[in-house]
């Protein structure tokens, strides 16, 4: 991938990047790919009014996005993922990660985690260069995925999982982490994998050449573990090798693969105490001269996996996207903690705080929440999509229908004037290919997820 991710924007862009365009927010994001954020450049934990008040968008700390999705009730019955391990993968990973969870922990009142290991079966991680945007990149993204797991699943213990060589389009950085995943499985050194990065289905040379990186889910399959990826945050745009965005629907691998659930985005509209102030609706917005939304749409390689055979899903044949969504918009993003000594403009400075959206935001938190599943049943829970389709017709599902919103996708030049549209899927009750099935009530979903 692009780690699906786009690009920053300082403090003092953050209004053109909301209503306009300024030459660096302009050049820089489409070309760098990062998760979309807004660097705040603050050493304490901004409020959702402060954010509004100062940069016009919402942002979120723990505690509200934690109530949004019912977490406190779960958590009083003593469900907080006591005696799991979320595996989080990230290329490169974060020089500074393990110092940067205990901030957020202490910024946030939350425990620090059982264990929070890193490990590079893979092969070492170079060291860390300051001015490098693929590995402060790929920090922030490190940063969101521990951070906003533990959030969730305060008590189950973390595992980074670093490879040495960034994954963007096609096969690059793929061996690598296929190895990885390999490693942890064979290892059993956790029970949910956590994956915020994808390839374009369209920048492998062929389907062999994909289908021969499928083996670490193949085994997850057959060893009990659940294999999350994020569905993208470009709607149902896709690019070619030169990073160029294709004139038509496209989907992303992992995402794509009927063995990984796929988890889209969701925007959602909070008050101070996490309380709803309007209901969830499909992640899609313009940043700057960008458009970020829920990826999402039928698959160019996969056929239609008999799970889905349970809904109408307006994909013909072919495999759908995502199976499931979650908090992902900027303007409601989460806020997260770094320290990573980075020098590329735009990026957070060291030790602060920024906000982030993003279905890699949305995927570590259905990461925490399958962990608390796993736990209530008492086991692993392994391939969830199958579960997941015979819930959409439970009354008790915890799962929440989002019907409101789209994830068409626009491409725009520099001064903003729209290239083409690629219309993409309208939500309504029921499965729709922006959002998948819907959200959930954590409380309700990890029951009914668990067999309870």
């Amino acid at each position: 991938m692009r780690r699906f991710r786009r690009a920053t924007a300082a403090a003092g862009m953050v209004l053109a990047l909301a209503l306009g365009c300024t030459t660096a927010v302009c050049s820089a994001y489409p070309m760098t790919r990062h998760e979309p954020h807004v660097s705040l450049n603050r050493s304490s934990a901004p409020t959702t009014a402060e954010c509004e008040a100062e940069f016009g968008f919402a942002c979120y700390q723990p505690s509200q996005v934690e109530r949004a999705y019912d977490l406190p009730r779960l958590w009083a019955q003593g469900n907080e993922g006591q005696g799991q391990t979320i595996v989080i993968v990230d290329s490169y990973g974060s020089p500074t990660i393990q110092q940067d969870l205990r901030h957020f922990d202490s910024a946030f009142h939350l425990p620090n985690p059982p264990s929070m290991q890193v490990i590079q079966p893979a092969g070492a991680v170079p060291p860390f260069e300051p001015a490098s945007e693929e590995m402060s990149g790929w920090a922030g993204e490190t940063s969101i995925d521990v951070e906003w797991s533990h959030a969730v699943a305060p008590k189950a213990s973390i595992l980074l999982v670093e490879t040495p060589e960034a994954e963007t389009e096609g096969v690059q950085g793929f061996p690598q982490i296929v190895a990885a995943e390999n490693y942890v499985i064979d290892h059993r050194l956790g029970q949910v994998i956590s994956q915020s990065f994808g390839a374009t289905e369209e920048t492998f040379p062929n389907l062999r050449t994909l289908f021969s990186l499928r083996s670490a889910f193949e085994n997850a399959a057959t060893q009990g573990v659940t294999v999350l990826g994020a569905s993208g945050d470009e709607g149902v745009a896709g690019v070619n090798l030169n990073d160029e965005f294709l004139p038509y629907q496209a989907n992303s691998w992992p995402s794509s693969d009927p063995l990984v659930t796929s988890v889209g985005g969701t925007q959602l509209h909070l008050n101070a105490a996490g309380e709803r102030t309007a209901p969830d609706n499909v992640w899609n917005e313009v940043l700057g001269t960008s458009t970020a939304a829920s990826g999402g749409g039928p698959s160019h390689v996969f056929l239609r996996p008999p799970y889905q055979y349970l809904v109408p899903t307006g994909s013909g044949l072919h495999r759908a996207t995502p199976d499931i969504s979650m908090s992902a918009a900027v303007n409601g993003g989460v806020l997260i903690y770094t320290s990573y000594p980075t020098t590329v403009p735009g990026e957070p400075a060291p030790n602060t705080f920024s906000f982030w959206g993003g279905t890699s935001v949305a995927t570590p938190l259905f990461a925490g929440v399958v962990a608390i599943a796993d736990q209530i049943a008492g086991h692993p829970l392994g391939l969830i999509n199958p579960r997941m389709y015979l819930l959409a017709h439970a009354p008790y599902s915890g799962i929440t229908n989002i019907t409101k919103g789209n994830n068409t996708f626009t491409d725009f030049d520099e001064e903003g004037n729209p290239l083409f549209t690629i219309p993409g899927f309208e939500a309504h009750p029921g499965y729709n290919m922006a959002t998948g099935l819907g959200s959930v009530d954590a409380l309700a979903f990890a029951h009914a997820l668990a067999g309870h």
